[in-house]
């Protein structure tokens, strides 16, 4: 499995001979958005940074709502939480979706804006890798996302939706949320499998793409 971050709370995951997008963005963003063809995109909720489908190349399958969708190799589930931490009423609902593939069990939190509640983190269940947004302001901030992986007790991290030099609007930058753990590693992608899952908790950042062609 590999996995790029395309910037935001975008990335491309290339697993089971197919590549998976999350949370698509168009130019507006400031990044670049991805031009090549994938087979499938999750669409965390309906605002433009986060749902640009039609910038996508390859005619792939759109999944923007909650169940399970299953693909050869694939199983990818939507389950509804809040975009805010007044259950929806500031900024609407958002979908977390965990795709099991290669026997890896990851968690994107979209837009997530709260912390969830016991029912939902017993539906989520294992977590091998989670991605979630730290920057705040719109979504969870550094405390909160900390606290959100004592909630679901991931094995790697991957932090998104803060701020960066391409980024067309602000959030908070990164810094915050890395400074409260002791080791975070650094790399272009993540290329993993499930042996070198370890059972210490891992914070990895990734770089993000600015070309795609």
């Amino acid at each position: 499995m590999i996995i790029s971050w395309l910037g935001h709370a975008s990335f491309i995951i290339k697993t089971e001979g197919k590549s998976i997008i999350t949370d698509p963005f168009d130019e507006r963003s400031g990044y670049t958005p991805w031009q090549q063809p994938v087979d499938i995109a999750t669409v965390s909720h309906d605002h433009w940074d986060h749902n640009a489908v039609h910038v996508l190349q390859g005619n792939p399958q759109i999944i923007k709502e909650t169940g399970t969708f299953n693909f050869p190799g694939i199983t990818i589930t939507g389950f509804s939480s809040y975009h805010d931490k007044n259950k929806g009423a500031d900024r609407g609902n958002n979908t977390i979706y965990k795709i099991m593939a290669e026997d890896i069990s990851l968690v994107h939190l979209g837009d997530q804006g709260t912390l969830l509640d016991k029912e939902l983190i017993a539906q989520i269940g294992q977590i091998d890798i989670l991605f979630t947004p730290v920057g705040g302001k719109f979504t969870l901030d550094a405390e909160a996302a900390f606290q959100i992986i004592q909630q679901l007790n991931p094995k790697i991290v991957i932090p998104m939706h803060f701020q960066t030099p391409h980024l067309s609007f602000k959030l908070a930058p990164a810094e915050a949320f890395i400074c409260k753990f002791n080791q975070v590693i650094k790399l272009p992608f993540l290329e993993i499998n499930r042996g070198e899952i370890t059972k210490s908790l891992q914070i990895i950042v990734l770089d993000y793409i600015t070309r795609t062609s």
